[in-house]
């Protein structure tokens, strides 16, 4: 993961950013890109420490036992613990030793939930075509929400997006999802208006119809 930074820092591109140097680009991405923190899984509990989000329950550390867990999306991308009427976010690096934890303690697994993706796709590294476009607010229809609500949230979020992904030279051109844009947001908000941040990005990770 070091040598992955590095070789961002390093690497020379015509690529233009929104609008900062390169010094300033360092401190950006340092700024918007807090992390995840780290986790051990134990048999029966997760231990949590060095968590950004202080609205979470996990933050700064916690442990977190396996009965209170209600379920785990594993599937794709970092993986998502859902705790009570919480999400706490640990490295898609450790997906088999969860795996194991939820098979050792009975903790069901569930599909990946894409609403965040589908909003976020706009500020990819990649072209957002019109069939992209209504291919993402038809799933997001489906999910409960109108189209109104989606310009408001990328309105919203949509000038950090582009500088968590783009100033940072991070230039993910596959998947933006909840943990993103909580990176993102964290940046820009004081703790009280992030706190209310957190509460509505939970309620769209979790918004389905189906």
């Amino acid at each position: 993961m070091i040598n992955y930074f590095k070789s961002i820092f390093n690497f020379k591109t015509s690529k233009p950013l929104t609008g900062f140097s390169m010094s300033r680009n360092v401190l950006s991405f340092k700024k918007l890109i807090c992390g995840i923190g780290t986790s051990e899984i134990g048999q029966n509990e997760i231990l949590i420490m060095d968590y950004p989000f202080e609205p979470s329950i996990a933050y700064p550390e916690s442990t977190i036992l396996a009965e209170d867990i209600d379920c785990m999306a594993l599937e794709f991308g970092v993986c998502k613990v859902h705790v009570k009427h919480d999400v706490v976010f640990v490295s898609s690096e450790q997906k088999e030793a969860l795996e194991d934890f939820a098979e050792r303690n009975n903790i069901p697994l569930i599909p990946q939930n894409w609403n965040w993706d589908w909003i976020l796709e706009p500020y990819l590294d990649t072209e957002f075509t019109k069939e992209n476009e209504e291919r993402c607010l038809q799933r997001l229809v489906e999910n409960g929400f109108t189209c109104k609500e989606v310009n408001a949230i990328r309105k919203e979020v949509g000038k950090q997006m582009y500088a968590y992904n783009f100033d940072t030279m991070l230039w993910d051109w596959c998947s933006l999802s909840l943990s993103d844009v909580l990176s993102a947001m964290c940046a820009k908000y004081d703790k009280e208006q992030f706190c209310d941040f957190y509460k509505r990005a939970l309620e769209i990770e979790k918004r389905s119809i189906k």
